[in-house]
C-alpha cells in the first residue's frame, strides 16, 4: 500500500525513506521529518478513510430514488391489502382469500421491497473499490472521481518529474566551461528546480568553488538571475534573451541539441551570452507502455510542458504522445487546460508545484506521490509511486468500481420489478406467491448478493 510495488524499491544516500517499510538489507542512518499524523502511513489511512465515507453523485440520485420508492411502495401494499379484501371481496372464496391473507399480501409486498439492497449498492462498492486501489498504490480522495473519471477523453501530462525521471543530468557545455558551469551553479544553488540541482551537482563533482549571488532571482517558466562580482549573470532558456544577439554558432548548437531532446539553458554576463549547456532527462522506463495502455482505452495523450517544443516533441515521439503543448509559463497551464475542456473532460498528471493550478482546473487532477504537498492537496487522486502504470490502475480500478455500483443498482432495480408482482400475489393463480417469511428471505439475499458483488470487486483482474 505504501509503495505500490511488489518488489523492493531501491534507495540511495539522500533519498526518502518512509516509516513502516521495511529495509531488507544493509544498515542505514535516517532523520525523522515526520511524525504521527503528518507520517505517510498516516495520510494514506485518512486518505481511505475520507474515500470510503464519501458519496459518489450517483448515490443522490439512488437517494431520490429511494425517496420515491419507500412511500410508493407503502401505497401499494396498502392498496394490495384493499384490492384482495375490497375488489376481490365477492371471489375471496374463490380465492381462498380473507382478512388476514389479504392482509400477508400487502404484508409481504411491503417486505420483499425493502430497499436495503438498493442503499448498499453504491456504498459497499465504494469502500471495496478504493480499498482495493489503495493496494495498489491508487489514493482516491472521494467518490466523485470514480464518476468522473468515466467522462475523461483526454489525459494530460508534465513533462519534467512525471514522464521522465526527473533527474536530468548536465551533458554538454559550449563555452568556457570553467567559468559556465561556475557562474551557472553558482546561481542555481539557491533553487530546487530539477534543472539546477543537476548544474550544481556538476559543478561539485568538478571541485569548482560557487561564489556569493546577490538580487537572486527566480522567473517562473524562464530561469534565474542575480549579481556576481558586480555583473548582473542570468540563466535559463531562449525566453530570458529577448533583446540579445544570439550569435549563428550558438543557434545551430542550440537547434541541434534539441534534437537530440535536451534541454538548453543559456548564461548571459551584463547581457552578453558567454555559453550554453545542454541537460537530459530521460523518460520513465514504463512511460511508453502507460502511453500505449491508455490510447487503447480510448484515451487521448497530451503533453503540457515549460520545455521548448524541440525538446518536448522529442521527448513525446519516444514514448508514443500524440500532441505537444510546449513553452507553457507555470501560470498558463490552467488556461490550456481549460481550453483543453472545450471538446470534452480532461485529466491532468503532474507532481509540481508549477502544476498545482492545473490540477485544480482538471476534471480530475491526478499527483505523483513523490510530487510536492501542494500539487498532493490539489489532486483529486494521488498515486502513492512515481511509476505511470499506476495511472492505468487508476483508470481501470475506478471503471470497474463504478461499473459494479451500476450492476449493483440494476440487481436490486431488477429483484424489486420481479418480486413485488409476486409478493402482492399477481401471479397466485398459477400457484407462484411468497408469504411474509418467504419475502423476508428473500429480500436478505438480496442484500447479501448486493455484498457479495462488491466483494468481488478484490478479485476482479487489474494489469
Amino acid at each position: 500500500m505504501v509503495t505500490g510495488e511488489s518488489l523492493p524499491v531501491d534507495k540511495t544516500v539522500g533519498d526518502t525513506v518512509i516509516g513502516s517499510t521495511i529495509n531488507n538489507s544493509g544498515t542505514l542512518v535516517f532523520r525523522a521529518e515526520k511524525v504521527g499524523s503528518e507520517t505517510v502511513l498516516a495520510q494514506i489511512v485518512d486518505f481511505v478513510k475520507k474515500a470510503q465515507t464519501s458519496r459518489a453523485p450517483i448515490q443522490d440520485l439512488t437517494d431520490k430514488i429511494s425517496g420515491i420508492f419507500v412511500p410508493a411502495v407503502v401505497i401499494l401494499g396498502i392498496v394490495t391489502f384493499w384490492v384482495w379484501f375490497v375488489l376481490l371481496r365477492d371471489s375471496v372464496v374463490v380465492l381462498g382469500a380473507s382478512f388476514v391473507s389479504s392482509l400477508l399480501y400487502g404484508v409481504a409486498v411491503l417486505i420483499i421491497a425493502c430497499p436495503c439492497a438498493l442503499g448498499l449498492a453504491t456504498p459497499t462498492a465504494l469502500m471495496v473499490g478504493t480499498g482495493r486501489s489503495a493496494k495498489m498504490g491508487v489514493l482516491l480522495k472521494n467518490g466523485t472521481v470514480l464518476q468522473e473519471i468515466q467522462k475523461v477523453q483526454t489525459i494530460v501530462f508534465d513533462k519534467t518529474g512525471t514522464l521522465t525521471e526527473g533527474k536530468p543530468v548536465v551533458t554538454d557545455i559550449i563555452g568556457d566551461e570553467v567559468e559556465v558551469l561556475g557562474l551557472a551553479a553558482s546561481l542555481e544553488e539557491a533553487s530546487q528546480h530539477p534543472l539546477a540541482e543537476a548544474v550544481v551537482k556538476r559543478a561539485s563533482e568538478a571541485g569548482l568553488e560557487f561564489q556569493t549571488v546577490e538580487n537572486f532571482q527566480a522567473l517562473h517558466g524562464k530561469g534565474v538571475s542575480g549579481q556576481i562580482n558586480g555583473k548582473q549573470v542570468l540563466l535559463g532558456n531562449a525566453k530570458m534573451l529577448d533583446g540579445m544577439n544570439i550569435s549563428s554558432i550558438y543557434q545551430e548548437k542550440l537547434e541541434e541539441l534539441e534534437k537530440e531532446a535536451k534541454t538548453v539553458v543559456f548564461l548571459a554576463v551584463d547581457n552578453e551570452i558567454k555559453g550554453l549547456l545542454a541537460l537530459q532527462d530521460i523518460p520513465k522506463e514504463n512511460a511508453k507502455l502507460a502511453i500505449s495502455q491508455l490510447k487503447k482505452r480510448g484515451l487521448k495523450t497530451v503533453m503540457l510542458t515549460g520545455d521548448n517544443a524541440g525538446v518536448a516533441r522529442a521527448i513525446a515521439d519516444q514514448i508514443g504522445i500524440e500532441e505537444v503543448i510546449a513553452g507553457v509559463l507555470p501560470e498558463e497551464k490552467a488556461h490550456e487546460i481549460h481550453k483543453l475542456q472545450a471538446t470534452g473532460k480532461v485529466a491532468f498528471v503532474g507532481d509540481g508545484i508549477n502544476d498545482a493550478p492545473a490540477l485544480s482546473v482538471a476534471d480530475v487532477g491526478i499527483a505523483m506521490g513523490a510530487g510536492t504537498d501542494i500539487a498532493i492537496e490539489s489532486a483529486d487522486l494521488v498515486l502513492t509511486t512515481n511509476n505511470l502504470l499506476g495511472v492505468v490502475r487508476a483508470f481501470d480500478m475506478s471503471k470497474k468500481t463504478f461499473n459494479r455500483i451500476l450492476l449493483n443498482l440494476f440487481w436490486a432495480f431488477i429483484y424489486n420489478v420481479a418480486g413485488i408482482p409476486i409478493a402482492a400475489g399477481v401471479f397466485s393463480g398459477v400457484g407462484l406467491a411468497l408469504n411474509p417469511e418467504l419475502a423476508g428471505l428473500a429480500m436478505a439475499f438480496s442484500s447479501v448478493s448486493v455484498l457479495i458483488s462488491s466483494l468481488l470487486l478484490n478479485f476482479s483482474k487489474i494489469d
